[in-house]
């Protein structure tokens, strides 16, 4: 499977991106997958999770409230709503899909798509 994120930009603290994770070659909806983050000389980091059917979401603490996971099973993508968007949420955001072990892990999740770049500028 191959996935492509896309929808990253540069936007206003305060300002909201939608990104989007398409998935092609094979269906996503079997599988539970995240968004994680990677700035400039970090860790990656995670973001947020969705179990397959879409019925449960976890999210990291600092983007709690203010970001969304969901997803489109017929359409093969899921999605990553954020608002209120804030300097430090600038990086490389990533999308995966998990193969196993706690959700939280970037060890539990293969097949990396390429990244999109979101900034925020204060």
């Amino acid at each position: 499977v191959q996935l492509q994120a896309s929808g990253g930009g540069l936007v206003q603290a305060g300002g909201s991106l939608r990104l989007s994770c398409a998935a092609s070659g094979r269906t996503i909806s079997s599988y539970d997958m995240g968004w994680f983050r990677q700035a400039p000389g970090k860790e990656r980091e995670f973001v947020a999770f969705i179990d397959r059917s879409g019925g449960t979401t976890y999210y990291a603490d600092s983007v709690k409230g203010r970001f969304t996971i969901s997803r489109d099973n017929a359409k093969n993508t899921i999605y990553l709503q954020m608002n209120s968007l804030k300097p430090e949420d600038t990086a490389v955001y990533c999308c995966a899909r998990r193969l196993s072990g706690l959700y939280y892990n970037a060890r539990s999740y293969q097949y990396w798509g390429q990244g999109t770049q979101v900034t925020v500028s204060s």
